[in-house]
């Protein structure tokens, strides 16, 4: 698409430039209206950018008391593409095969084509696609069925009883802001469930009623219409520049290599076009010392260094002249030194459990072993990490570790490192995602541990809620140590589906948990996983199969944006006073620097910003969106410490003062 910055400038006073009303007509065409995930779950439509709920799933419905087998993150290994204004889902349920095809037509309405084939043969209920309404806005929704030709078979409230309808061809849900209106390809029976105790409210519309037969193929097409309120309200924003919390030091990166063909041109590109102020690189510890009798420093001076384990202390290196701290992490540990099978960390094992413990019998060879390594590193390539950590051991990817573990690592394995010279510490948690908290509990409780945690670290795979992320913050300051998101992103499934890192919603979704992140948690750093060739924020140059020349993707722009933030400054209360905006913001008052980042998920609004301190007079305005890359759009000035600007839909703006 043609970009034009001038005619669809994002930021700009209140009263210059489009109406809302054609700056939101304008935006239409670079957003997608149904925003489907990768596993299947359409999760709405929008409308004039505010996403309208559906909450769809695919599910198998079993005789009995059987559980349902559900599409959801993280529970099958589905593909993703995109074939124009189509989204293409392939994934398995149990024993049967499922493609699921959703195309726009336009604001608001969707197709949905569902296509379901038996590997087996398999006793059902029936095959469904499943809208799961929160009770909120649908607890008094009417519910209306009716046939091919429009006539009324039945209705009722989707918080009466559970039914089961006659064959109808269209379903029509009704609410006080939300309305729903789904028409069948073929009739069929619908069932409802109310939901209890807050749970959601459940409509079944039929792909196909009763058994699959081995190689037995069932389809059916939906068209979701969702209308509604849309909320256009005016967005306050209250900056309190009067109380400066904790220090940003920047945006970081993961650099564990696993392409050598993919990796070294995405990073020379991120390093080269992005502040990277934060590094966390691979120890393979597995490759440095293989057998427990050798002696692997001595190995390595005489040149015998296994090229993994030569790229990675390289790697360490590149980061460590840039001047960041340098985070060391063993994903994996050699077989003596561990008891059992590791595993390969894609799941878990025949026992159900993830990775392995360590040997305690082999703590001592196990600690020397890696301080050999981070003396090497220090002696030989100049570099002495700051932090070193295993990978998600609450978890188990591949080393496991209890939190009573956990803490006598840090101070046997911290006090070694001490001893050997080094001034590396260890990070308490670099658990596998927020819900890990009570990992920590054992080491903050421990004063002997305490000298030698030198950061706290969760990853942002999955806890998001507010009071989780809120444990984290009160960590750090409770041991008044740095907080790191040791890996930052919102999928660790996406792998498998690539093509959804070029998804603007993708990108939006991952900078606003990033607003949330930085607003709630207030981390030293977020660590993006990665910079490499896994996970990319690039696309192209043969990455993830893709032929077409390398280049950025609306994440790279966003994430180089969130970089760009100035050097030295602390995070500041900022609030919105309406849903859909993520916001945060950093300043150094001593200095007048602020920067103020806003992500709109929503509508196209108008903003008012408030609390800036007398001595700001403009702010320059940068913008990320489906066409805007990190652009400088017009100026906002600011007058008696506020600031109104007009913010685009899923625009992620920043603000910053000159």
């Amino acid at each position: 698409m043609k970009k034009t910055f001038i005619t669809l400038c994002v930021v700009r006073p209140a009263l210059a430039g489009l109406s809302l009303a054609a700056a939101s007509l304008l935006s239409h065409s670079a957003h997608a209206q149904a925003e489907l995930a990768p596993w299947g779950n359409l999760q709405g439509l929008r409308v004039q950018g505010q996403l309208l709920e559906t909450n769809t799933s695919l599910r198998l419905v079993r005789p009995g008391a059987a559980r349902e087998a559900v599409t959801r993150p993280e529970a099958q290994r589905p593909r993703y593409a995109r074939q124009g204004e189509a989204q293409l889902v392939t994934t398995r349920l149990d024993s049967v095969d499922l493609r699921e095809t959703v195309t726009d037509l336009g604001p608001g309405r969707a197709t949905v084509a569902v296509q379901a084939t038996a590997r087996a043969a398999t006793a059902l209920v029936g095959t469904f696609l499943a809208l799961e309404l929160p009770q909120g806005p649908y607890a008094q929704a009417k519910v209306e069925l009716l046939d091919a030709q429009g006539k009324l078979l039945a209705q009722q409230t989707l918080s009466g009883a559970a039914a089961e309808s006659p064959a109808v061809s269209r379903v029509r849900i009704t609410a006080a802001a939300r309305q729903l209106d789904i028409a069948l390809a073929a009739p069929g029976t619908v069932q409802l469930r109310p939901g209890q105790a807050g749970q959601p409210l459940l409509v079944y519309l039929p792909i196909q009623a009763g058994d699959l037969a081995k190689g037995q193929t069932a389809q059916q097409t939906f068209t979701i219409a969702a209308t509604g309120t849309v909320d256009r309200a005016p967005v306050q924003l209250a900056l309190d520049a009067t109380r400066p919390g904790r220090p940003w030091v920047g945006f970081g990166g993961n650099f564990r290599l696993q392409n050598p063909q993919g990796d070294p041109q995405v990073i020379d590109y991120c390093l080269k076009n992005m502040r990277v102020a934060y590094g966390r690189v691979e120890m393979p510890w597995r490759l440095w010392q293989p057998e427990q009798s050798q002696d692997p420093a001595a190995a390595a001076r005489r040149g015998q260094l296994a090229p993994h384990v030569r790229e990675s202390l390289e790697i360490a290196q590149r980061l460590g002249k840039l001047g960041m701290p340098v985070v060391v992490t063993a994903w994996n540990a050699p077989q003596w030194a561990i008891i059992g099978d590791q595993g390969n960390g894609t799941g878990p094992k025949a026992d159900g459990k993830w990775g392995a413990p360590l040997d305690p019998a082999n703590l001592p060879a196990s600690y020397k072993s890696i301080a050999d390594y981070l003396v090497y590193l220090k002696e030989q390539y100049g570099v002495e990490a700051d932090l070193f950590s295993f990978n998600e051991s609450d978890l188990g990817i591949n080393i496991r570790q209890t939190g009573l573990e956990h803490a006598d690592l840090i101070k046997n394995l911290g006090a070694y490192f001490a001893s050997r010279g080094l001034k590396t510490k260890l990070l308490l948690g670099d658990t596998a995602d927020a819900n890990g908290y009570e990992f920590i509990g054992p080491a903050m409780r421990d004063a002997a541990a305490r000298p030698y945690i030198g950061a706290v670290s969760f990853h942002s795979w999955r806890g998001w809620e507010t009071p989780t992320l809120q444990k984290w913050a009160d960590a750090a300051t409770t041991l008044k140590l740095p907080l790191l998101v040791g890996e930052g992103s919102i999928d660790a499934q996406a792998w498998g589906y690539p093509a959804i890192f070029e998804e603007p919603t993708y990108a939006v979704q991952e900078i606003s948990l990033y607003m949330r992140l930085l607003a709630i948690c207030q981390p030293a750093s977020i660590l993006q996983w990665q910079l490499t060739s896994d996970y990319s924020p690039l696309a192209g140059g043969g990455l993830f199969g893709n032929p077409a020349p390398m280049h950025p993707t609306q994440r790279f722009w966003s994430l180089q944006q969130l970089a760009a933030t100035p050097k030295e400054v602390a995070y500041l209360p900022l609030t919105a006073s309406r849903p859909n905006i993520t916001c945060a913001a950093l300043g150094n008052p001593a200095k007048g620097v602020y920067a103020v980042h806003v992500v709109n998920s929503g509508a196209t609004r108008p903003v008012t910003l408030t609390g800036l301190p007398a001595r700001v007079k403009t702010l320059r305005c940068y913008i990320t969106d489906p066409t805007r890359h990190h652009q400088e759009a017009t100026a906002v000035k600011v007058a008696g410490g506020q600031a109104r600007f007009t913010l685009d839909t899923g625009s992620y703006v920043t603000l910053v003062s000159e």
